[in-house]
């Protein structure tokens, strides 16, 4: 059975930061529920409770389960292996003990933090890609940091594809796949990563479809991206410019995903993700919107 879930990016949590603060985590909660979602994701570490008593409280009280947590680490660092490694691991198991035994550990690069890559989101060629020793290190740091998630927690851990970070292109994900451990490491689909990374969300799917163990719902606006290649915007001023919008306002094929999620009886969480910063649109206007949306095709 598919489960449709709302996380707190589309209230403007994001782990780039900035200087306007989002929604109170009782507010997001809320407001997920309020619109018909089923579940959650965790958040930057700090934004929910992290005792997990207080947690599972929080999450109960609203009928809402915890479905993943998104973990940045520097991967082509060598030196941030052990880092990562720890951070995953305490938050898998805030999200175990707080009652998600089913949750996934969502590990990405560390986003916007190599100016080549943020600066050139959305067009990139084969000079901004890893070298071959860098990819050595890159894939050998998510192998590392899946194999602690599930030996230390018995979660899963599954790598978020994102524009601003390495790992964004359709042949970029399809040599990270190529590089690490089937049975430990999976994919997130994030359809509005994929498209703005220049890539067929189903066709990443139907490559990849036994590694598919977390889908993103996220639309892209084309008119936003196809200004922020010509303009050469960051990532950062991509999504300031609001590149990814309510769920049916943009490109993304979410009929055609979503029927092939059916047909290859994908049993897990579709999250919708809106990225927008603190202070921008109406985040619970724009989660029902996208709600009722998921519910014309049947979700």
């Amino acid at each position: 059975m598919i489960r449709v879930a709302n996380a707190p990016c589309s209230w403007g949590v994001l782990e780039f930061g900035g200087d306007a603060k989002p929604a109170a985590y009782g507010v997001v909660l809320d407001e997920i529920r309020a619109t018909g979602y089923d579940g959650t994701e965790l958040g930057d570490w700090g934004f929910m409770p992290t005792d997990p008593s207080a947690l599972r409280r929080e999450l109960s009280d609203r009928r809402l389960a915890m479905v993943g947590a998104f973990v940045p680490v520097a991967l082509a660092n060598a030196a941030s292996h052990a880092a990562g490694e720890e951070t995953a691991v305490k938050t898998a198991a805030l999200m175990r003990d707080a009652g998600a035994k089913d949750a996934v550990i969502v590990l990405s690069d560390d986003n916007a933090s190599v100016p080549a890559r943020e600066q050139n989101a959305g067009r990139i060629r084969t000079e901004h890609e890893l070298g071959e020793r860098e990819w050595d290190t890159f894939a050998a740091g998510a192998d590392r940091i899946a194999r602690a998630v599930a030996r230390r927690t018995g979660l899963r851990t599954v790598f978020h594809p994102h524009c601003g970070g390495y790992v964004e292109t359709p042949r970029e994900i399809d040599t990270l796949m190529r590089r690490t451990d089937p049975d430990r490491l999976g994919l997130v689909l994030d359809t509005g990563h994929i498209v703005y990374g220049g890539g067929d969300p189903l066709r990443v799917f139907n490559a990849h479809r036994d590694r598919v163990w977390h889908v993103h719902f996220k639309d892209c606006d084309a008119a936003v991206a196809a200004a922020a290649r010509e303009q050469q915007l960051g990532y950062l001023a991509a999504v300031r410019k609001q590149l990814f919008c309510e769920l049916g306002g943009g490109v993304c094929d979410f009929e055609g995903v979503a029927g092939a999620l059916r047909n290859t009886d994908y049993n897990g969480w579709i999250v919708v993700e809106q990225d927008v910063f603190p202070g921008y649109g109406s985040p619970k206007l724009s989660a029902q919107k996208s709600r009722d949306y998921l519910r014309r095709l049947g979700l």
